[in-house]
């Protein structure tokens, strides 16, 4: 297989919160990883810029100690040994002027400069003033930063506004780790790729949709922040409404960042209001050995969801008709996400209502299990008649691709893009904004009747509500873990 990776220019790359989890979890595991795969163009840097006084070598020691809970015994000493050399540390205050002028001269002429806001957004403003104050914005600068972009439309557009002052747009990369997965992309590649696929995409065709993000564990550590946003806010808003735009969005003109966001856009503008009766929410309960939402989030008259599902529809011409069923939860049976799409029954059987089959689905797996599976109708083997039989044509990356199913992770991936300055799989302001201003009806509406979340069994299929939800219209839910 030829490689077709495009080429990276030399950069420094700076992370506000270099000593945080993010940071330690993903941010420079996931560089390492580049760099010994030889993406990490030689002369660039990374620089760690915190609050935490340590000097070089402590935060060397912090790198090294991220990199080996990453990857285990698989590493190269050699290899690890040269990542660490790019390295380099910056004691720097984010409210005060502690440290810029350290990483003012630390700063060179001529690489790609990037500065990744691994910090909460309060900070944002702070961190972009003190940019521009101290002359570290180029106009190649680039800037990431993480959500949650906002809490409700008003805070969203607050947020746009403070990041809008500082960058012009096409400097700004939201990071939705979610559209970093080579499954999410390979949709795309599977609608607009495959002739078999796009002329049977539609309401035609099409029974209906189903987009789940399902979780084994709780809200853990995050209780404080969780209570205040729960599911719709921390899942549905983003990493959801995204699946939901990639499926159900328009072929761009060309695979170019803004044409594939604009059709994205008017996925989520095309959006049908939610009636109440089509939401479901959920709280996980405790079991014999574990605690149960309200105590993991220590509110004990929390009315803060673990758990969502909806059925919303696209309002336009391909989607009319057809639902699309969202759910994610936490505590939930397994870890599982996929995107089902749930082609119509043949208009009319000729081997008998007897024969059996049922319909095509199309599988796209995200985790834990990289794959699309397509199932099709075939006759079952044996003697005794026409009786039909349901079975996946099945594509798993690990075993279809076999070298080259080592795929990187969503940040190594989404890192590496803003390197290059394509922003394809970044959100942009309207997006978000646009996001918001459809799911905020939904949190008001049920913040208004003082809804009380359903309590559903810690490791189960979630409320029985969900599985009604699907009943009513005579569909169900596929088996989360199944």
């Amino acid at each position: 297989m030829v490689s077709r990776i495009i080429p990276v220019e030399q950069f420094d790359l700076i992370i506000f919160g270099g000593t945080g989890d993010l940071a330690r979890r993903k941010i420079l595991p996931g560089l390492f990883k580049r760099f010994a795969d030889g993406q990490v163009p030689e002369g660039s840097r990374i620089i760690g810029a915190a609050r935490s006084e340590m000097d070089q070598a402590a935060f060397l020691t912090f790198a090294e100690e991220a990199v080996r809970d990453a990857e285990g015994d698989k590493i190269d000493a050699t290899v690890l040994k040269d990542f660490l050399a790019i390295l380099d540390y910056v004691a720097i205050d984010a409210l005060g002027e502690e440290g810029w002028s350290a990483l003012a001269e630390k700063m060179r002429e001529g690489p790609v400069r990037a500065f990744y806001f691994s910090v909460g957004p309060s900070l944002f403003d702070d961190l972009a003033r003190r940019l521009q104050q101290y002359d570290l914005v180029k106009p190649d600068t680039r800037i990431v930063v993480e959500k949650p972009f906002g809490h409700d439309l008003e805070t969203a557009r607050a947020l746009n506004k403070v990041l809008s002052a500082h960058f012009d747009e096409s400097q700004i990369y939201r990071i939705d780790h979610y559209l970093g997965k080579e499954t999410v992309q390979n949709l795309m590649a599977v609608r607009f790729g495959n002739m078999l696929f796009e002329p049977l995409w539609n309401s035609q065709y099409i029974d209906h949709v189903q987009i789940t993000v399902a979780e084994t564990v709780g809200v853990g550590g995050r209780g404080g922040y969780y209570d205040k946003s729960g599911a719709m806010r921390d899942m549905v808003q983003n990493h959801l409404m995204q699946l939901l735009c990639l499926t159900a969005m328009e072929p761009p003109a060309k695979f170019d960042p803004d044409a594939v966001r604009d059709e994205k856009l008017k996925v989520i503008r095309a959006l049908e209001p939610v009636e109440p009766h089509q939401i479901v929410r959920g709280q996980y309960d405790k079991t014999d050995s574990e605690s149960n939402f309200r105590d993991d989030v220590e509110n004990p008259s929390s009315k803060t969801e673990s758990f969502v599902a909806l059925k919303c529809h696209v309002g336009n011409w391909r989607w009319a008709g057809t639902p699309f069923y969202l759910r994610t939860g936490k505590r939930l049976e397994a870890r599982d996400s996929e995107i089902i799409v749930v082609f119509k029954s043949t208009p009319h059987s000729i081997f008998g209502s007897d024969a059996g089959g049922g319909h095509n689905e199309l599988r796209i797996q995200l985790q834990p299990d990289e794959g699309i599976t397509l199932k099709v109708t075939i006759k079952e083997p044996g003697p005794g008649g026409m009786r039909l039989m349901d079975v996946p044509l099945d594509m798993s990356f690990a075993e279809t691709l076999g070298e080259h199913a080592d795929t990187p992770d969503a940040y190594e991936r989404l890192i590496m893009d803003v390197i290059r300055g394509n922003q394809t799989l970044f959100m942009r302001d309207d997006e978000v904004e646009a996001a918001w201003a459809w799911t905020d009806p939904i949190i008001q509406g049920w913040e208004a009747v003082h809804d009380v979340p359903k309590p559903y069994d810690s490791y189960s299929q979630g409320p029985t509500d969900a599985t009604l939800l699907m009943q009513r219209d005579g569909r169900e839910w596929r088996e989360i873990g199944a």
